[in-house]
């Protein structure tokens, strides 16, 4: 449960930075409006764009498993958000709180075992990722949608572990992008053609056992200077 308790901890931690103390009400310290069940299905739908479900086009090809884990985790980041919010706004308990109905859900038994690989075909893990579309508007339980996220992370190929590794590695890449002009607009998501997110798996896979600071200096060391 500890790697679950950190990554709410530091998904607190960046939303404070980023949104400003009092997020939880729903505005940033910038007076914009936050919906993090918007944020959420929209990166479900980007998910579903790494499978070939279009019948019109590049029928042959095959799902892209990497980018997936990506979407997935970024998904991880609003679903959190969205239960730090619930937890707090309707003083449901604490950060410990929280971790703790994690644990109780009964898939995360299976989530925090080893690696499992799914049977599903490309369309019955679609149908997974709108499964949590649909409880984030149908479901009243803020854990119910936090179920759906861990079915979709482990056909995604994501144990607890491997979510925690890749979670992390994001974590740190959004505050590289926020101390770098993400919100003001003049951050550079390509750097020398390569999309920042991969640089970013380069520099967690080249170094075992990388620390949140090694791998912002590494960010920093690979970031194009112009």
């Amino acid at each position: 449960m500890n790697k679950i308790l950190q990554m709410l901890q530091l998904q607190q931690q960046l939303n404070d930075a980023t949104n400003g103390e009092g997020w939880e009400n729903g505005v940033t310290k910038n007076g914009k409006r936050i919906d993090w069940k918007r944020c959420a299905y929209l990166e479900c739908a980007e998910l579903i764009e790494s499978y070939p479900w279009k019948h019109w086009k590049n029928i042959d090809a095959k799902p892209d498993y990497e980018n997936i884990k990506i979407e997935t985790v970024d998904i991880w980041h609003f679903i959190m958000s969205q239960a730090l919010q619930d937890y707090k706004v309707k003083n449901r308990g604490t950060i410990d709180a929280l971790t703790r109905s994690i644990g109780a859900l009964p898939n995360y038994s299976a989530f925090s075992g080893p690696l499992e690989i799914t049977e599903k075909n490309y369309y019955e893990q679609i149908e997974t990722v709108e499964k949590l579309i649909k409880s984030l508007f149908c479901e009243t339980s803020t854990e119910k949608s936090i179920e759906a996220f861990i079915d979709i992370a482990i056909q995604s190929g994501l144990n607890l572990d491997a979510l925690y590794k890749l979670y992390i590695g994001k974590n740190v890449l959004n505050q590289f992008r926020q101390d770098h002009g993400y919100k003001e607009g003049t951050y550079h998501k390509l750097w020398n053609g390569i999309e920042d997110n991969i640089i970013m798996q380069q520099c967690l896979d080249t170094q075992e056992g990388i620390t949140a600071d090694e791998l912002y200096s590494a960010l920093e060391a690979a970031y194009p200077k112009k």
